[in-house]
């Protein structure tokens, strides 16, 4: 039989339906994990599912929208009563917006990527927060960018929303340091293969930039074998 080093755990990957978070929820899968995994696209989602199903291992998928009011807390909810805790939670739900100079940004789609990349990350956190703590080794991995640490022309919503998110993250996980077990990486995924990435550069040639799959065996990684409080980390 194959190692499965998450065998009995559970993992929850939010953004799963396509590119970093479907790889990694497959990747989470193949490890023992039943993986719950979240995105808007219903279709989508279900194609992962079974894409995990097919390679033995099981998931459960939550369509929903994290920018909805109460619908992250009625995630929680429904995970609380089927199982007792939260083994890994993978933070990879993410908008990019519109690529623009800062003075040209538009008020009402940076409100909508602050509210994504930051205010429901933040609500993540708090409703799950509790079934973590019960976890024997409770883990958030959260996915951000470059530029949330390195300022580039053109990506000023973008970047300052990885910014608050970086920061939202590092404060927790110094908060539950001290506390109990739950211990928060923040990884820096690099150039990959996604539509956000095809979006950001169109006239890239998307093979010259790694697979998804490759995050995800580093996410897989940091899942099984831990990671020391504040832990940072940049995938190729």
């Amino acid at each position: 039989m194959a190692d499965l080093p998450l065998e009995g755990r559970l993992a929850l990957v939010t953004g799963a339906s396509r590119g970093i978070g479907a790889a990694t929820a497959i990747a989470l899968a193949a490890t023992g994990a039943h993986v719950v995994i979240t995105a808007r696209t219903a279709s989508a989602l279900e194609e992962v599912e079974e894409t995990i199903f097919a390679a033995g291992g099981s998931a459960t998928i939550a369509p929903l929208d994290l920018t909805e009011t109460d619908a992250i807390a009625r995630l929680a909810a429904a995970v609380g009563e089927r199982w007792q805790a939260l083994d890994v939670m993978v933070l990879n739900a993410g908008m990019l917006g519109s690529l623009s100079a800062v003075p040209a940004i538009d008020p009402k789609e940076f409100a909508q990527v602050l509210t994504l990349n930051v205010s429901a990350q933040g609500a993540m956190i708090a409703a799950f927060d509790p079934l973590l703590r019960r976890a024997k080794a409770g883990k958030v991995i959260g996915v951000t960018s470059s530029v949330g640490r390195d300022p580039r022309a053109y990506w000023g919503a973008y970047g300052a929303s990885k910014a608050a998110f970086e920061t939202l993250l590092g404060a927790y996980g110094d908060e539950v340091e001290q506390l109990g077990r739950t211990r928060v990486a923040i990884l820096d995924p690099g150039a990959t293969r996604t539509k956000m990435r095809a979006r950001a550069y169109p006239g890239e040639d998307p093979q010259s930039v790694k697979d998804p799959a490759i995050v995800a065996e580093c996410i897989v990684r940091l899942a099984v074998d831990g990671f020391p409080a504040g832990h940072r980390e940049r995938v190729g």
